[in-house]
């Protein structure tokens, strides 16, 4: 039943449904979906499956794209879309009936045909949508790390290898750092408390660039997050089509000539001119995918819904107060009220650090069943553990001939209640109220406290004794726990 704390916080993600919507609405699946169904026997592609150049004016003209290069260069993007998706297959020339070694050139021309996954966009499930649209994700993700050149012909070599020390370019370096950028525009947009704002771009790269510790950037490190700002202000541009963000562009009038860049000054007011950045519901979701993928723990509200009460008090153990309530309440909606508050009651118990969170989840948990849930928490009104619960939950509800709690129940009620706060790391000014509180409503709270049977005691003294203002009760409080841990067993 023991709990890690998620390094991310839960996100509560839109339907698939949604999701799905959003998916196939976004521009460059879309353009790739409509070059699809448009491709026909007559299409053309190289070697490589990209378009000849002699169907790209048609390609973007299909689309409704100028007649440019910037037009023919989106088609070509598009369709490079569809062949990664799946949604077009390409039939490679060296393997067409008839073929000869003529066929094995570089500027061999294949065919195209409908691939499997243009039907699954319409006809299939929304998770069919977002699988492929994942692939898309993948293929922009490479795209915008993918090095920038004026002359490839000159990286190539003799034998075909791409020179990358030319470039001054390490992929996985590079896939690294937008990922990075990527994993904190997440935590900025699903942390608690974060808003639905867009975050400035200089703020996004410095986060990447800039020491913790570091109190006014050096010049040189400010040389480095105007680099890394520009490279994301293209490397967001290609990724806004796939449908992840929503993008303002750096204003190119800043820019005093070309190549050369600027960070903008702390005290400019107009920041959303260095480019503004902020995740769509289907970028958190593509985001969050691909962190699981790499085996990051990124959770999701619902995620413990289909699971036992001991995983799901376990699972929440460390969420914020909102998002526990919301998995608390998919989880019921599933598991329905019939026997549910037993089953959470059975899972509060234990003697390990996150049992008091436990028992706090369960009390939430259990004034979220209602009355069905009486049976079950009368029930445990004897047991040493759950009994000072089962009556504060009674009383909160005015039910009658509720008994009275022991001395010794109220005593480890108080020490449980703190453990709990203690070990979800709560609000400071809370938890000196609930310690000055609780210690306030017994004379001599001190003198019994080190007697109370609970494996938190000693530790839960001590932790009182820092945080009570009053300077009598802090040293009481110190010296019942000094006497908690001389008694042997009650803490570490």
């Amino acid at each position: 039943m023991s709990a890690e704390r998620p390094i991310l916080p839960p996100v509560r993600l839109h339907t698939e449904a949604e999701l799905a919507r959003d998916a196939l609405a976004a521009p460059l699946l879309a353009r790739a979906v409509r070059l699809a169904r448009w491709a026909g026997p007559d299409t053309r592609v190289g070697a490589g499956g990209e378009l000849v150049e002699a169907q790209l004016p048609a390609a973007a003209e299909h689309l409704g794209l100028a007649a440019d290069e910037d037009g023919a260069a989106e088609a070509s993007e598009a369709w490079r879309l569809a062949v990664d998706t799946g949604l077009v297959e390409v039939e490679d020339p060296a393997t067409e009936p008839g073929a000869d070694e003529e066929d094995f050139a570089d500027d061999a021309e294949g065919t195209v045909t409908a691939g499997e996954n243009l039907a699954l966009l319409t006809g299939g499930s929304p998770q069919d949508v977002l699988s492929i649209w994942l692939d898309g994700l993948e293929a922009a993700h490479a795209d915008a790390t993918a090095p920038v050149f004026d002359d490839f012909a000159d990286l190539v070599g003799e034998d075909g290898s791409i020179d990358f020390d030319a470039l001054d370019w390490d992929p996985e370096t590079e896939a690294e750092f937008l990922d990075g950028v990527l994993g904190n525009l997440y935590l900025l947009t699903v942390g608690e408390g974060a808003g639905d704002e867009a975050v400035p771009l200089p703020a996004l790269a410095a986060s990447m660039i800039v020491p913790d510790d570091m109190g006014e950037p050096t010049d040189d490190i400010l040389e480095q997050v105007s680099d890394a700002m520009m490279r994301l202000d293209d490397q967001f541009r290609v990724l806004e089509p796939i449908g992840i963000v929503e993008y303002r562009p750096v204003d190119e009038a800043l820019l005093a000539e070309e190549g050369e860049e600027s960070v903008p000054p702390a005290d400019d007011d107009d920041v959303t001119r260095y480019g503004m950045v902020k995740l769509t519901p289907l970028g958190i979701y593509g985001i969050r995918a691909r962190m699981l993928d790499a085996g990051v723990d990124a959770p999701a509200i619902g995620d413990l819904a289909d699971k036992g009460a001991d995983v799901l008090l376990g699972g929440i153990a460390y969420y914020p107060e909102a998002a526990a309530r919301g998995e608390i309440e998919l989880w019921l909606a599933r598991h329905g009220s019939d026997g549910a508050a037993g089953e959470l009651l059975d899972a509060a118990r234990g003697e390990d650090p996150q049992a008091p969170l436990r028992r706090l989840h369960c009390q939430q948990a259990l004034a979220l069943v209602g009355a069905e849930a009486e049976p079950a928490v009368r029930a445990v009104l004897g047991d040493p553990e759950l009994g000072g619960l089962a009556r504060v939950w009674l009383a909160e509800r005015g039910a009658a001939d509720v008994p009275p709690p022991s001395e010794a129940m109220i005593f480890w009620l108080a020490i449980d209640t703190i453990a709990a706060q203690l070990e979800a790391d709560g609000d400071l000014d809370e938890l000196q109220g609930l310690v000055e509180g609780l210690s306030g409503q017994h004379s001599g709270f001190f003198d019994e406290a080190w007697r109370v049977d609970h494996p938190a005691t000693a530790d839960v003294l001590e932790a009182m004794g820092r945080l009570h203002s009053d300077k009598k009760q802090a040293k009481d409080a110190r010296k019942a726990a000094f006497k908690a841990r001389s008694r042997g067993g009650s803490g570490s």
